[in-house]
């Protein structure tokens, strides 16, 4: 009885907005959570130490669920189109329009495309934001319509940059501004040819509730600013943060919205930055451009082997260069070795290379051509900072090990590339004809190949020797 009089009460204080009315209202207001998958972007309504979606583990981020309908957040993005049929479909070349950097333009693939959507990240101060403005300040001299989206930092700040990087006068359209919509109608009013959204994780749109950053806020602008470029054909180039890891904060599925994925790489305390294509639907895949930074901002590298390369005097011990290829570009890249005399337990420890890869590689050593590391430590190291993923470099990183243990250099001039395999034979190469002419170019003069790399006919000012096994590539060292 007691219970159904205190409802009553109740009932009455929140009809007549009492203290009861307060209590009732700060009850209902709290706002409902959902967690996010860092991953795939699903939602499920309590955490989870593993995504139902997904898959992935501890990647779920608590967010807060919108009280909006979900038909009006994606109205704009439920356009319906025709079917037709894959063969009558006119299909152009793609037109593309040149950035003035040609190392920018040969990770893009030839330069940006009209509703081409690109996403670019790397760690804080590498340099994300200068190659965009000195990019958009060369399209701009060249009668293209720029527009420069900044969420981070106000117009004077971008203003100063510019006049940093020696811009004076620049025509650039600048707009400081976060909110989806207003960037949304610039475009549309705008019309530019080429508009940069720095950064993605800063763009909030009003259909969510949740923050800016947010695994529902990136996903949901990028899927806005997406549509956009398509149906008006602005290319559209966005700046996304990294996590500690080096990869793109936000949901992965932000990678699989767009259409070129650029990766900086590089130390920031080095004057030289790369640029990787890691997706890209209109060009070659790890692709690789070069930087120098300087006072006036990001320059093309045209010659990079120079960076990868050591300069001896004379050839050392521990030393051996091998053709590597990044993209569609072959680099000359300098693999060093240095074997000492190890504990107990020798350490085994690669820099640019795969370390698991390396003690296979002096399993094949030891086995095959007889020369025993067991008690050494082994340090192998990728001139440069460049990290070489490609199997390639094994007969050279072989070769090096071998020059530091016997301690006697190879020639000058001498490079070596090729696949070993755990029976020790000695693997082809993909494109081999290409980084023979790459190192004969640069003045390079012997070379150690696999037998399947050897060319048809001989390239002028480069000495080949061809061969089939571990073996037969030291006894030809030993030879030279």
């Amino acid at each position: 009885m007691l219970n159904l009089t205190e409802n009553r009460n109740a009932q009455r204080a929140r009809d007549a907005g009492g203290p009861g009315a307060h209590r009732y209202s700060q009850t209902m207001a709290k706002e409902k959570s959902i967690y996010s998958c860092n991953e795939c972007g699903g939602n499920t309504p309590k955490w989870l130490g593993k995504c139902p979606h997904c898959g992935a583990w501890n990647t779920l981020i608590e967010s807060v669920a919108s009280s909006l309908p979900a038909k009006n957040r994606f109205a704009s993005l439920a356009k319906t189109a025709e079917v037709a049929v894959l063969g009558e479909i006119e299909a152009l070349d793609i037109e593309r329009t040149p950035t003035g950097h040609e190392e920018l333009d040969r990770v893009l693939g030839g330069g940006v495309v009209p509703g081409g959507v690109v996403l670019i990240g790397g760690d804080p101060g590498i340099g994300k934001s200068t190659l965009l403005l000195q990019a958009l300040d060369a399209l701009q001299r060249a009668g293209h319509s720029t527009l420069y989206v900044t969420g981070e930092e106000s117009g004077a700040q971008v203003a100063l940059r510019s006049r940093r990087l020696g811009l004076p006068n620049s025509q650039v359209k600048v707009q400081a501004e976060i909110q989806l919509d207003k960037i949304l109608a610039t475009l549309d009013a705008i019309q530019p040819m080429i508009a940069v959204i720095d950064s993605i994780q800063t763009v909030y749109s009003d259909q969510l509730t949740s923050a800016p950053g947010s695994v529902a806020q990136v996903r949901e602008c990028a899927a806005h600013l997406t549509r956009a470029a398509k149906a008006s054909g602005v290319c559209i180039v966005l700046v996304g943060h990294v996590t500690k890891e080096g990869t793109l904060a936000g949901p992965r599925v932000l990678e699989h919205m767009v259409d070129t994925v650029l990766y900086f790489e590089g130390d920031t305390h080095s004057s030289f930055r790369l640029v990787r294509a890691i997706k890209n639907r209109f060009g070659a895949v790890n692709e690789i451009g070069v930087f120098a930074m300087t006072e006036k901002g990001l320059k093309g590298v045209s010659n990079p082997s120079a960076i990868f390369l050591s300069q001896h005097a004379e050839p050392v011990p521990g030393s051996c260069v091998m053709v590597t290829l990044e993209g569609t570009r072959p680099l000359l890249v300098e693999i060093q070795a240095l074997v000492d005399s190890g504990g107990p337990s020798p350490r085994r420890l690669s820099v640019g290379l795969d370390r698991d890869r390396l003690a296979m590689l002096l399993a094949v050593l030891h086995r095959h051509a007889g020369v025993a590391c067991m008690d050494q430590d082994v340090f192998v190291n990728a001139v440069g900072g460049v990290r070489i993923s490609e199997p390639a470099a094994d007969l050279a990183v072989l070769l090096a090990i071998t020059s530091s243990l016997r301690g006697k250099p190879l020639p000058k001039g001498f490079l070596a590339f090729g696949e070993v395999g755990l029976a020790g034979e000695v693997r082809p190469a993909p494109r081999g004809q290409e980084r023979l002419k790459e190192a004969a170019k640069l003045g390079f003069s012997v070379a150690v190949v696999p037998k399947a790399n050897a060319p048809k006919k001989p390239i002028e000012g480069l000495t080949i020797h061809a061969v089939e096994r571990v073996e037969e590539a030291l006894e030809v060292v030993r030879s030279l």
